[in-house]
């Protein structure tokens, strides 16, 4: 299935766990020092991109050139979610965030926080930075570049970016706690 930002509510809440979707439109990158500027800022009244409303939000550190006449992306893949899961609640109910890309998924609190918004959690592969960076097809700009390259505030436009797999729906269902509810009954 193949899903273009900006995403609705109504089609974020349609999807279940386990759909493979590709993303066509707007993709912002965020890790740890996004989470944290944007709350402050948030707190303090700066300025914060408004881009991050209603976004899809990419947890990666990519890697990117300039050639001169703009912006090349050479990897692009996803980074450890867990690491986020303080701070992804509140971005998620501040922003309205609609979908979160990732591996190896999130905490409960953020599955909650999903379900009230109106989120879900996207599953990529690791070890397709590459691939996944083919699917960038202009990077629209960067914020909060002082946070260095693989921690700033990139703005993506992807065409088919995926394939990804709806690995927390927003009614927080979840294929890890799936997959852990049947190791621990020995299944």
């Amino acid at each position: 299935m193949e899903l273009r930002t900006p995403l609705s509510e109504n089609a974020v809440r349609s999807l279940r766990i386990g759909e493979t979707i590709h993303l066509t439109g707007d993709v912002i990158t965020g890790r740890d020092e996004v989470h944290i500027r944007a709350m402050e800022y948030l707190h303090k009244k700066g300025s914060i991109p408004k881009e991050i409303d209603n976004s899809v939000l990419y947890h990666c550190g990519p890697i990117i050139v300039n050639e001169g006449k703009g912006w090349k992306v050479l990897a692009a893949g996803p980074t450890t979610s867990a690491r986020m899961n303080s701070l992804e609640p509140d971005m998620i109910r501040k922003f309205n965030i609609r979908a979160i890309i990732g591996k190896g998924g999130m905490s409960k609190e953020v599955g909650d926080a999903m379900r009230e918004a109106g989120c879900v959690y996207l599953a990529a592969v690791g070890g397709t930075a590459v691939s996944l960076a083919e699917a960038v097809k202009e990077v629209r700009g960067v914020e909060w570049a002082d946070l260095g390259m693989a921690e700033a505030l990139w703005f993506f436009r992807v065409e088919r970016m995926g394939p990804l797999i709806v690995a927390v729906d927003s009614k927080g269902n979840s294929l890890y706690e799936n997959v852990r509810s049947k190791l621990i009954r020995g299944l």
